[in-house]
C-alpha cells in the first residue's frame, strides 16, 4: 500500500516545522490596559441625571444602567481569569498544530479523521487517538472514531497524527452537551483553523457556517473539504450487473467546488468574515480509496494529492494564528465577552434611555402649558367672590393680596403634581403685581374713585397669565436642564464607547499585522 509524493512531501514537511509563540507581551500589556480604562470608566458613575428624583422614570432607567454596568465589570474581569484555563489546555497541544473538524450530520467527520490517520500511520508516523476529560487529554489506546450514518460522537475526541498535527472532532457545537459545552468551546478557542466537512451530496450548506462565525471572527482559517465525493455506479462483469463505487468525474468536482466556493464567500460576506479566510475547496473519497485498495493511483483519484498540498496551506496559516495565540485568545474576550456584552446588554438600554429623554424633552412644552391651564381654570373662577366682597370699600389692594394667595397654593399644588419627578420650584416667580398705587387709583371713576369691579377683574386676569406664565417657565427650566444634564452624560458615555472600540479595533489590526508577518512565505 503506498502513498503518493504529495502525501510524503506534506507529511515530511511536518515534522519539519518548528512551532513557537511570538512574543506577545507588547499586546497583551495593551488589551489588558484598555480592560481597565473601560472598567474605570463604567464604574465611574458615568451617567448623572442632578434635578431628577428617584421615582422619576429616567432616573429610574439611568440607575438600571449603572447597576448593570457595575455588575458586568466584575463579570469581565472573572472570566478574564478563566482564560487561564483555555492557555493551559493549549498548551497541552502546544507543539501540534490544532484543526477543528467541523461539519453536521452525515458529513463524514469520523470516517475522514480515521482515513487520514490510516495514511500517517501507512507512512510510519505515530496516531494517538485521545478524548478530552476535565481539562486533559486522555490516550485511547487501539481506537478509532466510531464511523456511522448519523452523528456518532458524542465525546470530545480527536487524533494525533506525527508529532506536529491535531485534528479535533466535536459532538459538533450544535450540539454540544450542557455538561460538556463550556469544555468544547474552551477547545475550540485553542484551535488555529477549520476543517469545514461537507457531503457533496447536499455540498456548502452554508448556514452551517452560523455555528461558525464565532471562530471566523477570529481570523481562523477555513479550508471546506467536500467528502463522500464519489457515486455508485452499475457495470457488467463477468457477464453480470453489479454496483462499483466510483470517484466523481473531474467536471462534477470542479463545479461543486466552485460552487461552494461562491456561496461561501458571500455567506463568509453577510457574517461580516474577510471572505478570503476561506480557502479553494477541495473533493475527497476516503471510501472510494480504500475500496480501490489505497494505491498512489486510487489516492490521487480519491482527491487526496490536492488535499495534502491544502492542508499544507491550511497549516501555514495555522502557524501564523498560533504565533500570536495567546493574545488571540485575550483579544476574543474583549470583542465578544466585553463589547458584545455591552452591545447586547447594555446598548439597548442606552437606546431606549435616548429614546425616552427625546419623548421627556417634546412633552416639557406641554407640560408647561398644560400648568398654567388648570392653574387658570383654579383661581379665575374665584375673583367674582372676591371682588362682591371688597370692591364695594374700593379696596383693589386686597382683591389683589386675596388673588396672590390663591394663585400661590394653585400653583404649588399644580406644580408637584405635574413636576412630580424633577427637583423643580413650585412657588410663583414674583408677587402678583397690579402696578403702583395710581394704577389702584385710576382704575377707579368719578370724583369717589369707586372700583370698577370689571376693570379691576380684567386687569386681575391679565396680571395673573402673565406671572402663570412666568412662574411655569420658571418651574420647567430646572427640568430642561435636567434632562440635558442626563443627555450630556449619556453622550459622553457613549463617546467613550465608541472611543473603547476603536482602541480595540486597533490593536486588533496591529495583532493581526504582525501575525501576517510572522506566516511562512511559499
Amino acid at each position: 500500500m503506498s502513498g503518493t509524493d504529495a502525501e510524503q512531501q506534506f507529511m515530511a514537511g511536518l515534522d519539519a516545522l518548528q512551532w513557537g509563540a511570538g512574543d506577545m507581551r507588547a499586546t497583551l500589556g495593551a488589551l489588558d490596559a484598555w480592560l481597565e480604562r473601560l472598567a474605570a470608566g463604567l464604574t465611574a458613575s458615568p451617567l448623572q441625571w442632578p434635578g431628577l428624583r428617584a421615582d422619576h422614570a429616567l432616573a429610574a432607567q439611568a440607575s438600571a444602567i449603572h447597576a448593570r454596568l457595575q455588575a458586568d465589570v466584575p463579570d469581565w474581569q472573572a472570566r478574564r481569569q478563566d482564560l487561564g484555563a483555555t492557555q493551559a489546555l493549549a498548551a497541552l497541544l502546544e507543539h501540534s498544530a490544532i484543526l477543528l473538524v467541523f461539519g453536521k450530520f452525515n458529513a463524514g467527520k469520523s470516517s475522514f479523521c480515521n482515513f487520514v490517520a490510516d495514511r500517517f500511520a501507512a507512512r510510519g508516523h505515530a496516531v494517538e487517538y485521545f478524548s478530552v476529560e476535565a481539562e486533559r487529554i486522555v490516550p485511547l489506546a487501539g481506537a478509532r472514531l466510531k464511523e456511522g450514518s448519523t452523528e456518532t460522537t458524542t465525546t470530545l475526541q480527536g487524533v494525533r497524527l506525527g508529532r506536529k498535527l491535531v485534528l479535533f472532532d466535536t459532538p459538533g457545537l450544535h450540539s454540544a452537551t450542557p455538561e460538556n459545552a463550556a469544555l468544547t468551546r474552551r477547545f475550540t478557542d485553542s484551535a488555529d483553523g477549520v476543517l469545514w466537512l461537507t457531503s457533496s451530496t447536499s455540498p456548502g450548506q452554508v448556514q452551517e457556517l452560523d455555528e461558525l462565525a464565532r471562530e471566523l471572527h477570529r481570523g481562523k482559517p477555513l479550508q471546506p473539504v467536500l467528502t463522500r465525493s464519489d457515486c455508485v455506479e452499475e457495470d457488467e462483469v463477468d457477464g453480470e450487473i453489479v454496483s462499483m463505487l466510483r470517484n466523481k468525474t473531474a467536471d462534477n468536482r470542479a463545479l461543486q467546488e466552485a460552487d461552494v466556493q461562491q456561496r461561501g464567500r458571500d455567506k463568509l460576506a453577510l457574517l461580516g468574515v474577510a471572505p478570503e479566510l476561506l480557502r479553494p475547496p477541495v473533493s475527497v473519497s476516503s471510501y472510494a480509496a480504500r475500496d480501490q485498495g489505497q494505491t498512489a493511483q486510487a489516492l490521487n483519484a480519491a482527491g487526496f494529492d490536492r488535499l495534502w498540498a491544502a492542508l499544507q496551506q491550511i497549516v501555514d496559516q495555522a502557524q501564523g494564528y498560533r504565533q500570536r495565540k495567546s493574545a488571540e485568545i485575550v483579544l476574543h474576550h474583549a470583542e465578544e465577552c466585553v463589547l458584545q456584552g455591552l452591545q447586547t446588554g447594555a446598548q439597548p438600554l442606552l437606546a431606549a434611555l435616548q429614546q425616552a429623554i427625546s419623548v421627556e424633552r417634546t412633552a416639557l412644552p406641554g407640560m408647561q402649558t398644560a400648568l398654567v391651564t388648570q392653574v387658570w381654570r383654579s383661581v379665575i373662577p374665584a375673583l367674582p367672590e372676591l371682588l362682591e366682597r371688597h370692591a364695594p370699600a374700593g379696596d383693589a389692594r386686597a382683591v389683589c393680596a386675596q388673588a396672590q394667595a390663591l394663585l400661590e397654593d394653585a400653583f404649588a399644588q399644580a406644580a408637584r403634581s405635574a413636576l412630580s419627578g424633577y427637583d423643580a420650584p413650585v412657588t410663583l416667580a414674583r408677587p402678583l403685581l397690579l402696578g403702583d398705587d395710581a394704577a389702584y387709583e385710576r382704575i377707579g371713576t368719578g370724583s369717589a374713585m369707586v372700583v370698577d369691579p370689571a376693570r379691576l377683574h380684567a386687569a386681575l386676569e391679565q396680571a395673573i397669565h402673565g406671572l402663570l406664565s412666568e412662574s411655569a417657565a420658571q418651574a420647567l427650566r430646572p427640568c430642561q436642564q435636567a434632562l440635558d444634564a442626563l443627555e450630556a452624560s449619556l453622550q459622553a458615555l457613549l463617546a467613550e464607547l465608541d472611543t473603547q472600540r476603536a482602541a480595540l479595533a486597533a490593536i486588533k489590526a496591529g495583532l493581526r499585522r504582525s501575525g501576517q508577518a510572522l506566516q511562512p512565505a511559499h
